[in-house]
C-alpha cells in the first residue's frame, strides 16, 4: 500500500550553539551549515528508508531543487511534485550543545498548494493507499476530507500545532500523531497522564500516536493500548528524531505488524536517528534499524500492552 505525503519542503539553516540565544543577547555560533529538511520530506524519506512505497507531492521553490533530488536519492517518487519560482520554505534552526534543537520556520511555498492541484494529484494517485499530512502547508483540511471522500485512509501528524488545527475534520482520520503540546492543544486543558485516554475518547474511530520524546511514546488502536520507553543514547542531533519515528511507525501500520514491532521498530530508528548530525541525512535505512535489533546494540524498553 503506497503513501501519499502532501509534505513540506524546506532548507535548514542550522546554527550550532552552546544554549540557545536568549532575548537580547547576540551569540556567536560554533558552526553553519545548510541541509534539506520540513517535516514533510523528512517523513516521506523516513518512510521511504523504512520500506515504503512513498510519493511525495508539494510545491518545490527556485531554490529547492536539491530537496527534490534528496527525496529521490532516498527512493521517493517525485512526479507528483509541482515547482514554482516562488522561494521555498526554509527553517532557522538552533542546535544546542544538549543536542536539543528549537527552529524558527518560514512557509514559502509550503503555502501554495491549491484545491486544483489536489484535485488532480489524489485521482493520479488512485483509491487506494494513505495520505499523510503534516501541518507545515496550506488546505490541510480541505485535504482530509477529499482524501476520505475517496476512501483513502489519512494519518496527520498535527505538528507544529497550532489553532488551525482544531478547524481540521479530525474525526475522519485514520491516525493522528501528536506530541504531548500538540495533544494538550487539541484535546483542550493540560498536558496530564490521561492525555492519550482522553484524545482516544475524543476520536475513538482514529488510531492515535502520542510521542514523548525521551520519555518514548504510547499508542492506541481500537482500544488496545501501548506504550514504549526511549532507547539510551548520547544525543547530538533531535532535528528529525520525531519524524523518523513517525515514518517508521505508518511504515509498520501498513505492514499490519504489531504496535509493539511497530514501536519498537520505530524507537530504535529515532534512536539512531537523534546519534546523528542533520535533519533528513540522519535518518537511517531499514537495514540499519534490523541490524540493531539483530544484533541487540541497543538496549530497547520492553513494551506495554493493555
Amino acid at each position: 500500500m503506497p503513501i501519499l505525503n502532501f509534505g513540506s519542503l524546506n532548507i535548514d539553516h542550522v546554527y550550532r550553539v552552546d544554549n540557545f540565544v536568549l532575548p537580547g543577547e547576540t551569540k556567536h555560533t560554533k558552526s553553519y551549515t545548510i541541509n534539506s529538511g520540513g517535516k514533510g520530506l523528512n517523513q516521506s524519506i523516513a518512510a521511504a528508508r523504512a520500506g515504503s512505497q512513498v510519493f511525495h507531492a508539494g510545491v518545490a521553490g527556485r531554490d529547492g531543487g536539491f530537496l527534490v533530488e534528496m527525496l529521490q536519492a532516498a527512493g521517493v517518487d517525485t512526479s507528483l511534485m509541482q515547482t514554482s519560482a516562488e522561494v521555498s520554505g526554509h527553517a532557522i534552526i538552533q542546535v544546542a550543545d544538549s543536542g536539543q534543537n528549537c527552529i524558527l520556520l518560514y512557509g514559502g511555498t509550503n503555502q501554495m498548494l491549491t484545491e486544483a492541484y489536489v484535485d488532480r494529484t489524489l485521482d493520479a494517485f488512485g483509491g487506494d493507499g494513505f495520505v499523510l499530512l503534516q501541518n507545515e502547508t496550506n488546505l490541510v483540511g480541505k485535504i482530509i476530507e477529499k482524501a476520505a471522500a475517496k476512501g483513502l485512509q489519512v494519518a496527520l501528524n498535527a505538528a507544529p500545532y497550532s489553532e488551525d488545527v482544531n478547524a481540521y475534520p479530525i474525526d475522519q482520520l485514520d491516525w493522528l500523531i501528536v506530541n504531548e503540546v500538540e495533544g494538550a492543544g487539541i484535546i483542550g486543558g493540560a498536558v496530564d497522564e490521561n492525555l492519550l485516554q482522553r484524545l482516544a475518547e475524543r476520536y475513538p474511530k482514529a488510531g492515535i500516536l502520542l510521542t514523548l520524546g525521551s520519555r518514548g511514546a504510547q499508542c492506541v488502536q481500537n482500544g488496545h493500548y501501548a506504550s514504549i520507553g526511549s532507547c539510551k543514547v548520547q544525543a547530538v542531533d533531535t532535528t528529525a528524531a520525531g519524524d523518523t519515528f513517525s515514518g517508521y511507525f505508518l511504515f509498520g501500520v501498513m505492514q499490519s505488524l504489531s504496535l509493539a514491532e511497530t514501536l519498537r521498530l520505530a524507537t530504535v530508528a529515532s534512536a539512531l536517528c537523534v546519534q546523528r548530525p542533520g535533519a533528513a541525512n540522519s535518518i537511517p535505512t531499514r537495514a540499519e534499524v534490523e541490524q540493531v535489533l539483530a544484533e541487540g546494540t541497543l538496549q530497547v524498553p520492553e513494551v506495554l500492552e493493555w
